[in-house]
């Protein structure tokens, strides 16, 4: 009962110790079926799949990006010292360019059109990677999943969700890392970004679901927690990675924004699809809780 009838039991979860443990323990019963569940359903895979996509997105919006400020900086040689002093002084690639000769940042229109398809196409493929993994968590079947067009069109509304999202939790954490702001406003904006980053976890798992799932019992339990990890990761990058860049050179702070770009793309990917294993996990619970009651009434 307490494996998915797909997949053979794991030696280990069998053995007389782990199953008292998990009669007698509901943390113990759901991390068993977590682990369980992670190595089902690719999780780890999933995620770096997440992180690969997400990665790929990034260096196109700073493509559009610096064909942004070409064009802003255009006839405006005033805004020059300003803009060198400035935190996008720290961007990587960007921040080089600016330091070294900013009068030869030019507006154009073909690189800013390449760079926003490229990253809304990355976007795409990193939602629709997150819709196959969230569909493994709950075991659906191919006939129970939404077509590849209904997929694509909910990725688009992810991405212009999440997207939207990180420009404000980028902005709290920023303020909140760098900012000297008395206790009081720090903890206001330490709880606006907890608060925004479950209730945009919470709607992607629920976007991304090809099945209806219930707020309270399948959404709300793995979005808190990963919402708060989220949040911390979100603070926690602002903070070291703006500190490292600005304290490397310009080739070594390329290579460690790199890295760490990475490593936090996974960890966001990992706790993201976690959240999501975790609401499946106890769903799973409550399924064997019914029916172990079910067989006890019949006897």
């Amino acid at each position: 009962m307490r494996d998915h009838p797909s997949s053979a039991p794991a030696a280990w979860t069998q053995h007389s110790r782990v199953l008292a443990a998990r009669d007698s323990h509901a943390v113990v019963d759901v991390v068993v079926d977590l682990i369980v569940a992670f190595k089902r359903h690719r999780t780890g895979r999933s995620a770096a799949l997440l992180a690969h996509y997400g990665f790929l997105s990034v260096f196109p919006l700073l493509l559009a990006f610096t064909t942004v400020l070409g064009f802003i900086l255009a006839g405006r040689e005033h805004l020059y010292d300003e803009i060198v002093d400035s935190a996008l002084a720290n961007l990587p690639i960007v921040g080089q360019q600016l330091s070294l000769d900013p009068g030869q940042l030019r507006g154009n229109v073909p690189g800013l059109v390449v760079g926003l398809a490229v990253a809304l196409w990355a976007g795409i493929k990193a939602f629709v990677a997150a819709q196959m993994a969230m569909d493994d968590a709950w075991d659906l079947g191919d006939d129970e999943r939404i077509g590849a067009i209904g997929v694509r069109l909910r990725a688009l509304a992810l991405v212009a969700m999440i997207g939207g999202a990180q420009i404000l939790t980028g902005i709290t954490t920023s303020f909140t890392g760098l900012l000297d702001t008395p206790v009081i406003a720090r903890v206001g904006l330490v709880l606006a970004t907890l608060v925004l980053n479950m209730f945009v976890l919470a709607a992607s798992l629920q976007m991304l679901s090809s099945r209806r799932l219930r707020w309270g019992r399948e959404v709300f339990p793995g979005s808190v927690p990963g919402g708060v990890m989220l949040a911390g990761l979100q603070f926690l990058g602002t903070l070291v990675v703006g500190r490292a860049i600005a304290n490397a050179s310009p080739v070594y702070g390329t290579f460690a924004t790199v890295i760490a770009l990475l490593t936090w793309l996974s960890l966001h990917a990992f706790v993201a699809l976690g959240a999501m294993e975790l609401n499946s996990a106890l769903a799973r619970r409550r399924l064997r809780l019914v029916g172990l009651a079910t067989t006890v009434g019949e006897r």
